[in-house]
């Protein structure tokens, strides 16, 4: 062959390669998410890179013999084509066997770099880029080339599929979807500016239901206003006036006998009705959703939807009422600080060094807001109040503190043995509030009691 005409050949090799290298990429890169949509839209080649995708193994096979019968051809042509014009110009300086070994090294390297560059770097970059668009125009003439080489395609295939077996391993793609996928994703979009920061939160929420327990979203029992059934018209009228609610359970005695709950609307109409409030009446107090302690966010929410309620009462393992939990609520730790009114927060930034958070602030909500990753003995509480019991060994008073992982959580206010406000400040910044107890903890959870 000319010159000429072997550059033509191996041009036509170097597209024959870029060829296969930009179909593997492109294959391996696709979304499968991308492609069911384009599938969904109509688009039939989409199915086909589908199908393609479940059962890889004859796409690759016709990928590597091309690729590899690509590669022998063009250095062979390219040897033959371009070796005996460099040692020619070679010869010019060198002697007639050193001009030789030259021109074959120069024709190895040109033919070489002419592969690496058009035939594997710029394809399989311009696949990565843009998967589903190119697989779904490469995926018929795929299809061809493994109908036409059938044969060696069924050879090399069964040989790669003895191997799996004998290595006990699965030739199959796992295409499974988890949480973490999805919250990997919504990351990589919110970085990407594609989600604001406030969707990634709401996001990010909802998947934690199934781990968040439901005491983390309830109105504590010390905080919730209830009825007794025998109380007179005048004390419901001013409770209600005093403590107004949407909905208030109904006990019998003390509120760990709950018999009902009463709606608030159905009050209010009474009241505009100038009817007396009786809630012996059994057609004002209706049946109230009794939930146990340990079910998660997700849980309560099944409950609520198969009894069409938006309110429950929860009781821990030995009966008694721990707190009281509403639709609103197990929302409102889905949308964070999208929904309540500002005077509700329990974390209230102070500065850049300082929060003031609310003894019964979720811990989860605790670390997301200081940046932390997890407190110590994480399984033994679920509020910021249960950390410094457990860590202080005791009900903490006023002007206790705990530091822990660049932080100080110090005690501002206790109420009937209920931490109402924590004050939280990093280390450095933070200035004790009186006298108390302070306990030093590490992240090897060794605790020092020291007095100040």
């Amino acid at each position: 062959m000319t010159l000429s005409q072997s550059l033509f050949v191996i041009g036509l090799l170097i597209a024959a390669s870029a060829f296969f290298s930009m179909a593997e990429i492109s294959l391996a890169a696709a979304r499968r998410l991308r492609l069911r949509q384009m599938a969904d839209e109509g688009d039939a080649r989409a199915d086909q890179v589908l199908r393609m995708q479940e059962q890889p193994g004859d796409y690759f096979t016709v990928v590597q013999v091309g690729q590899n019968a690509v590669a022998i051809l063009g250095g062979i042509v390219g040897e033959g084509a371009l070796s005996p014009h460099f040692t020619t110009l070679f010869g010019l300086w060198l002697s007639e066997s050193a001009a030789q070994k030259a021109g074959f090294l120069a024709s190895f390297l040109v033919i070489t770099s002419l592969f690496i560059l058009f035939a594997d770097l710029f394809p399989k970059r311009l696949g990565m880029a843009e998967p589903e668009r190119l697989v779904v125009r490469l995926a018929q003439p795929m299809a061809w080339c493994m109908a036409l080489l059938r044969p060696v395609v069924w050879f090399y295939s069964r040989g790669a599929d003895a191997l799996f077996r004998v290595l006990g391993m699965s030739s199959l793609r796992d295409d499974r979807i988890t949480s973490d996928d999805i919250l990997a994703m919504m990351e990589a979009g919110a970085r990407a500016g594609v989600l604001a920061a406030r969707e990634q939160q709401v996001i990010t929420n909802v998947f934690k239901l199934d781990t968040r327990m439901v005491s983390s979203a309830m109105s504590p029992r010390d905080r919730v206003a209830f009825f007794l059934r025998d109380e007179p018209d005048s004390v419901i009228r001013l409770r209600i006036a005093a403590e107004p609610f949407s909905t208030y359970p109904v006990c019998e005695g003390d509120i760990d006998h709950v018999v009902g709950y009463v709606d608030a609307k159905d009050l209010f109409q009474r009241v505009l009705n100038n009817q007396p409030i009786s809630l012996a009446d059994d057609s004002l107090v209706r049946k109230v959703l009794i939930v146990p302690d340990r079910l998660t966010l997700s849980e309560v929410l099944e409950q609520f939807r198969q009894v069409h309620e938006d309110f429950a009462v929860i009781v821990n393992e030995y009966s008694l009422v721990v707190g009281v939990v509403t639709l609103n609520d197990v929302m409102s730790t889905v949308m964070g600080d999208l929904v309540g009114p500002a005077d509700e927060e329990q974390i209230v930034r102070r500065d850049e060094n300082s929060w003031l958070i609310d003894g019964v602030t979720p811990v989860e909500d605790v670390l997301r807001a200081l940046s932390l990753d997890e407190l110590p003995h994480a399984g033994d509480y679920e509020t910021l109040a249960g950390f410094l019991m457990v860590m202080l060994r005791r009900v903490p008073r006023r002007t206790d503190s705990v530091s822990w992982g660049g932080y100080k959580f110090e005690v501002l206010d206790v109420d009937s043995y209920r931490i109402d406000q924590v004050m939280v400040s990093r280390l450095g910044t933070a200035q004790s509030a009186g006298s108390g107890q302070t306990i030093q903890a590490t992240p090897a959870d060794i605790a020092t009691p020291t007095s100040t």
